[in-house]
């Protein structure tokens, strides 16, 4: 993968995007913590007490005769889990390990301090500048899967960053997940919401990256995400989802979706504390069914405007609950995912200032995935071409504030001071010249131009910016190779599912 040098800004159409290099940030700073160790404890408490007290609804028989078999009560549907059955499930997950990826270049680490930004997935909508909202199509599916393989601060080929609504819901996995193989060589996302869906996206995924089934056994190569459905219950798919991709070996990451006020209490503890019962109700599953498979600590707790009942994303609450969410996977030894979020329905201030605190939140509560970083609207309705490219510039400046301080002789510049001494000025000295083309991070979007030159210029405002960086993005794509008989082995595995019918539906 060619990597472009930093310096200066892309502002013109001929001149190539000047993105910063392939890199994998770690946290470098201490993470936040807004409440004490004991406080943690307390809600760890609490959750042993809801799963032993009030239980999960889980729809899946055979989930229920795997927690019944390790010792949790049923009764029904529903499954009241003992804290010795967690208390020995935390024993065994992987506090970090290696993602794998069709390109080795671009494997991850997850866990410890590491961070990787995953874009957006799951839209039914898209929007643009130039034909507004609408249903997402297989193209636009497509071209979410490009951006995130062009820009290096991207590091997952993402979910389905929209939904292809061109296509049958019973094949649309197939195609979904075959370009986002070809289009990236980026780790994937697969869908766990039927057993044929997971089941094919893993053997794209094998096939793509031309292993052995026993080397995806002991390589994770792939990662779903499930949603419990708050409160307190996990549905068939979701169960299967957990069950399947433990006995292979894949990454799991359980996220409560637990909205304050609706499917959470309205208290921020109250809604920590069913997070918190409802993850560690399928880390138990996981771990049950393949002791140290990998799995991931999911939050996703924010608020509801309580004169609608909408969600609401990017707000003090939801940046408390990513920092505790973070304190409670760190008191588990656990690897963290949260999300970058907005609720604003255009690419505005709201959109920016909302992303900026919820990144916040989630960078500096230690989140190790961070989904939906770039490309996020309106609650997670619609992935927004402007906002990915927004957001690319976002995610720039975070990497570049995570790196580390030099400070030595030569970055102290003593030489610097000698040379230029009292009322002088620095641009024409030594150590200016020998470090200017990349001393300062230099944006995608922000215009520093003064008021006169940007004028003339057009007076480009961002999102006008945005959208011309998303179209210069995708002329400048180029397709990662992929030997040409994997490839035949993909499109022929894809028409033979298609034909069979791919995931039952009743429509």
């Amino acid at each position: 993968m060619s990597v472009q040098r930093r310096g200066r800004r892309a502002d013109a159409a001929h001149t190539p995007i000047n993105q910063l290099p392939w890199n994998q940030p770690q946290l470098t700073l201490e993470p936040t913590r807004i409440v004490t160790d004991d406080q943690i404890e307390a809600i760890h408490r609490q959750s042993l007490k809801v799963l032993e007290v009030i239980g999960m609804d889980v729809l899946l028989p055979e989930a229920r005769d795997i927690l019944q078999k390790a010792g949790a009560r049923v009764d029904g549907e529903r499954v009241r889990i003992g804290r010795d059955i967690i208390e020995e499930a935390l024993k065994t997950p992987p506090a970090e390990f290696t993602f794998h990826a069709r390109n080795p270049l671009h494997d991850i680490r997850v866990g410890g301090k590491w961070i990787a930004f995953a874009p957006v997935g799951g839209p039914p909508n898209v929007s643009d500048l130039d034909r507004g909202r609408r249903p997402g199509t297989l193209e636009d599916a497509g071209n979410f899967v490009k951006l995130a393989q062009f820009f290096n601060t991207v590091h997952t080929a993402g979910g389905a960053s929209a939904d292809a609504l061109d296509v049958h819901a019973s094949v649309r996995h197939l195609h979904i997940t075959r370009n986002k193989m070809v289009y990236s060589d980026k780790v994937p996302f697969i869908y766990a919401t039927g057993r044929a869906r997971l089941f094919d996206g893993l053997e794209i995924i094998r096939l793509a990256r031309g292993i052995s089934h026993e080397q995806l056994l002991r390589e994770p190569s792939a990662y779903t995400v499930i949603n419990t459905n708050s409160p307190l219950k996990l549905d068939s798919p979701m169960a299967m989802g957990i069950i399947e991709m433990a006995k292979l070996n894949q990454i799991v990451v359980v996220t409560p979706f637990t909205l304050l006020g609706a499917m959470a209490p309205v208290s921020l503890a109250g809604g920590m504390v069913e997070q918190n019962a409802e993850a560690l109700a399928g880390l138990a599953l996981s771990q049950l069914v393949r002791p140290g498979a990998p799995f991931v600590y999911g939050g996703f707790t924010s608020n509801v405007d309580m004169k609608s009942g909408a969600p609401a994303f990017g707000t003090p609450e939801y940046m408390k609950a990513c920092i505790i969410g973070g304190q409670l996977a760190r008191r588990y030894k656990l690897p963290y995912r949260t999300s970058s979020t907005n609720a604003a329905n255009s690419v505005d201030a709201q959109a920016a200032y909302e992303t900026v605190f919820s990144l916040w939140g989630a960078v500096m509560g230690g989140g190790n995935i961070i989904q939906h970083a770039a490309g996020w609207m309106e609650g997670g309705l619609v992935a927004s071409y402007e906002k990915f490219a927004l957001d690319v510039d976002l995610l720039q400046m975070v990497q570049e504030f995570l790196k580390p301080v030099v400070v030595d002789e030569a970055e102290m510049a003593l030489d610097a001071m000698l040379e230029v001494g009292p009322g002088g000025h620095f641009f024409g000295a030594q150590h200016t010249l020998d470090r200017y083309l990349t001393a300062f991070y230099q944006p995608l979007i922000s215009d520093w131009r003064n008021f006169p030159n940007w004028q003339a210029a057009g007076a480009p405002t961002a999102e006008k910016k945005a959208n011309a960086l998303w179209k210069q993005a995708l002329a400048e794509y180029r397709e990662p190779y992929l030997d040409p008989a994997t490839l035949e082995e993909i499109d022929a595995f894809v028409d033979r599912r298609s034909k069979e019918g791919g995931e039952k539906t009743d429509f």
